[in-house]
């Protein structure tokens, strides 16, 4: 649609569609550096089911670099990272390279409320009822048309809504990949029969469980008879013909405390960005469950694009800094796709792939290789590429220890962090965009480490010059000669 009437003032600098964990984690980053946002979910009330979701290593630490760690564990559970990569009964590898290495389960709602709470507490607007139907983009701005004929003018537009993603058909970006060949069937409901009879009948590897959450509730996961349309929910009678098909017994489950489908479409957007629209979290990217990786890769997004968008409407961004966005997500996303990709085959009933995962299952007794697939299922083995240089730059820093404590405890804010064992480097320029600790006794293998506002290492060294370089790269121009006019 192409709007005729006089061109509007803007609103808001940034306008989000979608207020799901992506959506809501992008508006707290934003909010961080003081950006006016406006987020728009369609739904009017939660998500009537409970479904428990599954927050990676990576994830949590994000949490804990923003203060909000400790409030999210109140409310999920805590159990080990083994044997996420496949279904592979394995322990996880010891001493991995985090002060939280563990997976957190958490109803879906509730990370849902804790992220939307954390956002509008920054300073975030949300309106729920409110559905994008329609968008232009100028020099400007975006202009976004609301269902029931409101328009609203922003500078920048972020999809966050879904696999199904108007912004992204809207812009036209193509979202090529393989649709569904095969759907699975899953609910959380009670059982008629003793644990003992489901331990007889459920094999470990197959595409079907039943998995105890206390209270005498039971995760099911179960293959569908087909694939059909996912927006009918499936019914409790769906459930007990597909497990007496697959177990000879429907294991007596009744009293359903919700039931949903899900298919194995694996979808990748071609560009995260067209000018000014960008997209994240699903309407990105889609792919299998397995592994619990969904939720946090938009989650990692949101984290990612965050500070970059904010420095490009705060005008003191690089050029080509928020091109770093798709540069550094999208060969994140194609890995995780292909790692789907390669546990659904794993699954598989065939001799062939029974036989590949035999052959795995004995590889994953190697430490190494059960080190690089839990690594790569969790996110902390994520290395982005800048440049040459030691292994440790471009990857996360962990949780280490420092003089005022823990390391995470000072990114609160969302800023860069200049961490210096010599002890005689200086911020000055950035100040306002960088903060700056002296500390010798860090627990640090090298000099310095100047660290962008999402914990990845973005220098390593120990020599002034070279730092103001890489500040200038990430950070823009320091203030005596950066434009105070923003874009």
């Amino acid at each position: 649609m192409h709007f005729t009437s006089e061109p509007l003032s803007n609103d808001f600098d940034v306008v989000i569609a979608g207020c799901g964990p992506t959506g809501a984690m992008l508006a707290a980053e934003l909010r961080l550096h003081g950006v006016r946002v406006l987020v728009l979910e369609k739904e009017t009330e939660p998500k009537s089911f409970v479904r428990i979701v599954s927050l990676h290593i990576r994830s949590l630490e994000l949490m804990a670099m923003r203060g909000l760690l400790e409030r999210i564990l109140e409310r999920g559970r805590r159990r080990p990272v083994g044997g996420i990569f496949a279904a592979i009964a394995k322990p996880a590898p010891e001493g991995l390279d985090s002060a939280y290495a563990y997976l957190l389960g958490i109803p879906q709602p509730v990370i849902d409320q804790l992220l939307e709470e954390h956002a509008v507490e920054l300073g975030a607007q949300v309106r729920h009822g409110c559905a994008v139907v329609d968008f232009e983009q100028d020099d400007e701005g975006v202009t976004v048309e609301l269902a029931g004929g409101e328009r609203l003018r922003s500078r920048y537009l972020v999809g966050c809504d879904g696999g199904r993603s108007t912004v992204r058909k809207l812009l036209g970006v193509g979202f090529p990949g393989e649709p569904s060949q095969a759907e699975t069937l899953m609910g959380e409901m009670e059982v008629g029969v003793p644990q003992e009879e489901i331990a007889a009948k459920v094999a470990t590897g197959q595409r079907f469980w039943l998995r105890p959450f206390g209270k005498g509730i039971y995760s099911v996961v179960v293959p569908a008879a087909g694939v059909s349309d996912r927006a009918q929910a499936p019914t409790l009678d769906d459930f007990k013909q597909q497990l007496r098909t697959i177990a000879g017994t429907d294991f007596g489950v009744h009293s359903p405390r919700w039931l949903s489908r899900f298919g194995d479409a694996t979808r990748l957007a071609e560009r995260y960005r067209v000018g000014r629209v960008l997209l994240a979290g699903d309407a990105a990217h889609i792919h299998p469950p397995i592994g619990g990786q969904g939720l946090n890769l938009g989650v990692q997004d949101a984290f990612n694009l965050g500070w970059k968008l904010a420095a490009q409407i705060r005008g003191w961004a690089p050029e080509t800094l928020l091109d770093t966005y798709q540069a550094e997500r999208r060969p994140v996303a194609e890995d995780v796709l292909d790692n789907t990709r390669a546990q659904t085959e794993l699954l598989s009933t065939e001799p062939g792939a029974r036989a590949v995962r035999r052959l795995l299952t004995e590889l994953m007794d190697f430490d190494e290789v059960n080190r690089h697939l839990i690594e790569k299922i969790t996110a902390i083995g994520i290395r982005y590429d800048f440049g040459e240089g030691p292994d440790l730059l471009g990857r996360r820093l962990p949780d280490l220890g420092v003089k005022q404590g823990r390391l995470y405890g000072l990114l609160h804010r969302g800023r860069g962090l200049l961490l210096d064992r010599t002890e005689r480097l200086t911020v000055d320029g950035w100040s306002e965009r960088v903060d700056y600790l002296a500390d010798s006794a860090a627990e640090l293998d090298v000099p310095c480490v100047l660290l962008r506002p999402d914990g990845h290492v973005a220098w390593i060294g120990d020599d002034q010059q070279d730092l103001n370089d890489h500040l200038s790269r990430w950070f823009g121009n320091p203030k005596n000669r950066a434009s105070q006019v923003s874009e």
